[in-house]
């Protein structure tokens, strides 16, 4: 109807606008409205024919009029509303009216599901990379405030070894960082539902009494008075619960909604598996930790008349352990040396390796020749329980050095298909001593060779593992270190003592690899003074 004249039939227009789903109300030159139809009875039950519109008891629809506005927007009766003036002929107008309650219904919900959607994407994504449990407490309580509420606790045990006391973590509006601090289980117990949370049953949320708010003040900050709604969440995890989330909101603040309370339930769901995997993680980095102590290559032993120097590298492994390891027992003539090779790496290998390294401190007590030596630890690794199961073997090989009266070094070499030692000559001649044999607990009827060496005053005895020639890298990151290039590299290092020739060659090993993924490395260097 609208830039028409209304038809002279006033009768047959009310039928007409009666019959739109649009409330319409047309008003005279003079601002008066003249026709109400059905639609706008119902939404604006003040307007009638004759009632000035400028001065109706519709707020919004009379201030736009008086300012000559052509929309409004207002809640009226509980339901939005929307209004367009359109002008008619002969100075007429007409305003148009929808109720829009639905629409901005849907857009409020849409807008809050995107809101609730992000975050909990934020929530995921910052619990997701919190691998240590303080990290994953933190934010826990920093992730709700302000969004969903102006102050949150965890309440929750804390890790072992510490004592079994209710721990808390709060985080507030206004604070600079979250707080952490004990209380008593008499306390956890007066906080209505916070005893079940914490057993992983669901409390609804409720306003706090004064006596409440009391046993429960320590954990909220000072000044915040009493809080208007709280809504208390379990943390469940696999294990059971982790902890319980409390969520407190100020008086002016409105209750959590249904959706605010799944949305909070969710949430704490989430932190509450995230605190179980951080768990499960620190638990794990103890214990290896505690693996990592023990299997480490160990500090080298001082010997008479004799330079030891090692030199390690795990394979890219962030524990620092792996399947290579080197060792030097003394004795009463001079000491055994030992280097080897476990097949595989990463912690099995290195329990592997902490296996041959027991067997081999305690057999040496009841044998001190190599090439027997290797053949009890041959049969002391297949007698073990889990052989059969770990189809594991190890190369090795093992040195029974002594000082001779000259001041050199009698050095006895026994091989169990490891690769062989260089023997460095001061004048820079490089010599292989090749003594074969077989892997170590792979073979019941395996047969391992041995080899006698001198080393004069300048000269060197180096053993290393097959990470330092098997180095893939250089110009192509393919090809491999090589034997060539270790016999340069240590010939070129000739009269070095054994920490400086072992660093030389690491560098020059590092250098190839430049970054690249390697097998475990390990060298030991051995030199008469």
């Amino acid at each position: 109807m609208a830039g028409a004249a209304l038809p002279a039939d006033d009768r047959l227009a009310q039928e007409l606008l009666d019959g739109l789903a649009e409330a319409v109300v047309t008003v005279d030159p003079a601002g008066v409205v003249a026709l109400v139809n059905a639609m706008a009875a119902d939404l604006l039950p003040e307007l009638a024919p004759g009632v000035d519109l400028a001065g109706c008891r519709v707020p919004a629809l009379a201030e736009a009029a008086r300012a000559g506005s052509d929309t409004f927007e207002t809640e009226h009766h509980g339901r939005r509303l929307r209004g367009l003036r359109r002008p008619l002929a002969a100075e007429r107008g007409a305003w148009y009216v929808r109720d829009v309650t639905e629409e901005h219904a849907r857009t409020d919900a849409l807008l809050a599901e995107r809101s609730r959607t992000a975050f909990l994407a934020q929530a995921g994504s910052r619990l997701g990379l919190s691998l240590h449990r303080d990290q994953t407490l933190r934010a826990t309580v920093t992730l709700p405030v302000p969004y969903l509420a102006d102050v949150a606790v965890v309440v929750h045990r804390p890790a072992p070894p510490a004592e079994d006391q209710p721990h808390w973590i709060r985080y507030a509006t206004g604070e600079s960082g979250p707080v952490t601090g004990v209380t008593g289980w008499r306390t956890v117990e007066s906080v209505p539902g916070l005893v079940e949370a914490l057993d992983g049953d669901r409390t609804e949320p409720s306003p706090w009494l004064d006596a409440e708010l009391a046993d429960l003040a320590e954990v909220l900050p000072t000044g915040f008075g009493r809080p208007g709604t709280v809504l208390i969440s379990p943390m469940p995890s696999a294990g059971g619960p982790a902890g319980a989330l409390v969520l407190a909101r100020r008086p002016e603040r409105p209750g959590f909604d249904q959706r605010e309370i799944a949305l909070a339930r969710e949430f704490a769901g989430r932190a509450g598996a995230a605190l179980a995997a951080a768990e499960l993680y620190g638990e794990q980095a103890h214990l290896a930790r505690v693996l990592q102590n023990s299997l480490l290559p160990p500090e080298l032993p001082r010997l008479p008349g004799m330079t030891l120097a090692g030199g390690y590298r795990a394979a890219g492994d962030s524990l620092r352990i792996g399947g290579d390891f080197y060792d030097v027992f003394p004795s009463g003539e001079g000491g055994l040396l030992a280097l080897g090779d476990v097949c595989g790496k990463g912690v099995g290998a290195a329990v592997l390796t902490g296996r041959v390294r027991q067997s081999l401190q305690t057999l040496r007590l009841v044998e001190q020749r190599p090439r027997e030596l290797l053949e009890l630890l041959n049969r002391a690794l297949l007698d073990a329980p889990d052989a059969a199961r770990r189809a594991q073997f190890t190369t090795l090989l093992l040195g029974a050095v002594r000082r001779e009266p000259d001041g050199g070094l009698l050095v006895r070499v026994a091989g169990g298909g490891h690769p062989a030692p260089l023997v460095v000559r001061a004048d820079g001649g490089i010599e292989t001593v090749r003594v074969g044999g077989m892997p170590v607990g792979a073979l019941t009827a395996a047969r391992f060779a041995d080899a006698e060496v001198r080393l004069a005053a300048g000269d060197l005895l180096l053993a290393y593992t097959d990470g330092v020639t098997e180095a893939r890298g250089g110009p192509t990151e393919l090809a491999m270190f090589g034997e060539d290039r270790l016999r340069q590299a240590v010939a070129s290092g000739a009269g070095l003592p054994p920490a400086a020739l072992v660093e030389r060659v690491l560098q020059l090993v590092d250098e190839w690899l430049d970054g690249q993924p390697h097998d475990d490395i390990a060298m030991l260097a051995l030199a008469a003074g």
